[in-house]
């Protein structure tokens, strides 16, 4: 493909590790920035999340988070390798981390001592908690974040067991890895536009909670509070999956004129004729008996029978699917979402593909997940023919 990528020659020096900030960076990569993964003689330690195919330290979550990136490894503590990473810094646009300040500062790359070598760079610190907080020194990973944000104390609203529970995915560092790509993007966009560098801050934390509360503050946001704080219909406890022939299906009725509509395709127009179900502050105030009498119609019918049914009336509904059979997913098949590919050393590999399409270049180039130092010669290459060129000019 000829066309210029998104974000060509942009170059960003990634020196993050396991999801956030790799995250982020993949999603920068996708959309065709150069990024170089500076990873310790050890690698990345989430190469090993994950059996690999072939090769120790390229387990599958690594494939998944680190495609389209070029990997040197750097052992910091030394000074030859800082100097090579001072001579990386120089060529680049952003540098992004998730090193504690005191650390990074120890080894030589607080934001003062890489502006002073390059001082329209764009450094974007991945962090685990804002550095004006009693927080700031403290490691981060997702649990700590989840537990810290509340939203180990959502579950328990909804299904009334009271023990706190954790998300079972990487939802904080995923949510926080967005915000360090627009971040990111935000601050290329400002260096173009100016010419300056800037020191951007990306905290877990904060990102988190903020996600967390856009729905959930609630009637916490007035001063003083309107009504209690977390949105009542997402805690819901009978607001869950309805069970079915054999399955469960989400049914999602959610204008009033839908709960007449739902009733009747459920086949009980009647329920919501009779008090106190027949005005529309009655069924608002009443949805948990609606809900509990819908659980009560939909096992006469499968998940395939009541998808269908449902959607042709208008009602959104899908069947409650195992993450194991996603694969078989017949709108991401119609639509390519997963892309079966030859990994140079892994092998047979099942890729996503970048679910944002641009017009402007909808079939992206997506490189593979590198191993260890597998571009280290050539990006040493690449510095030395810079510096000679610097030199002769």
């Amino acid at each position: 493909m000829n066309d210029p990528k998104l974000l060509e020659r942009i170059r960003v020096v990634d020196m993050t590790s396991v999801i956030f900030g790799p995250y982020a960076t993949q999603t920068l990569a996708d959309c065709g920035a150069d990024v170089i993964k500076v990873e310790a003689p050890t690698g990345d330690q989430f190469r090993n999340a994950g059996k690999p195919a072939n090769t120790r330290g390229m387990g599958a979550c690594h494939m998944t988070l680190n495609r389209g990136k070029r990997s040197i490894a750097l052992d910091l503590k030394t000074e030859d390798d800082r100097e090579v990473m001072r001579e990386l810094l120089k060529t680049a646009d952003v540098f992004i981390h998730n090193v504690r300040a005191k650390p990074i500062e120890k080894l030589g790359f607080s934001y003062e001592a890489v502006r002073a070598i390059a001082p329209d760079i764009a450094y974007i610190h991945c962090t685990g908690f804002g550095s004006d907080g009693p927080y700031a020194p403290l490691q981060a990973y997702d649990d700590v974040i989840q537990a810290a944000s509340g939203m180990t104390s959502l579950p328990p609203r909804a299904d009334l067991n009271p023990a706190p529970r954790f998300v079972p995915a990487a939802i904080a560092d995923k949510v926080s890895g967005l915000h360090a790509a627009y971040a990111t993007l935000a601050a290329v966009i400002h260096k173009l536009r100016t010419g300056e560098g800037q020191f951007v801050e990306v905290p877990m934390f904060e990102s988190f909670t903020h996600f967390t509360l856009e729905e959930h503050l609630y009637g916490a946001t007035f001063d003083p509070p309107a009504e209690t704080i977390v949105y009542k219909r997402q805690a819901e406890p009978t607001r869950q999956p309805f069970p079915t022939a054999d399955g469960y299906v989400a049914i999602v009725p959610y204008t009033d004129a839908d709960w007449g509509n739902l009733l009747t395709a459920l086949g009980d127009p009647e329920f919501v004729e009779r008090e106190p179900y027949d005005t529309p502050m009655g069924r608002f105030r009443n949805q948990p008996d609606i809900f509990r009498r819908i659980a009560e119609l939909t096992p006469s019918k499968t998940n395939a029978e009541w998808t269908e049914l449902l959607n042709e009336v208008r009602i959104p509904c899908m069947p409650c699917r195992d993450v194991a059979d996603i694969f078989n997913d017949p709108h991401l098949k119609a639509t390519g979402f997963f892309k079966r590919r030859e990994h140079p050393s892994e092998g047979g590999f099942f890729e996503m593909q970048p679910p944002v399409r641009f017009s402007a270049r909808p079939n992206p180039e997506l490189g593979y997940a590198p191993q260890l130092d597998e571009h280290g010669t050539e990006i040493r290459d690449e510095l030395a023919r810079t510096e000679t060129l610097r030199r002769a000019s």
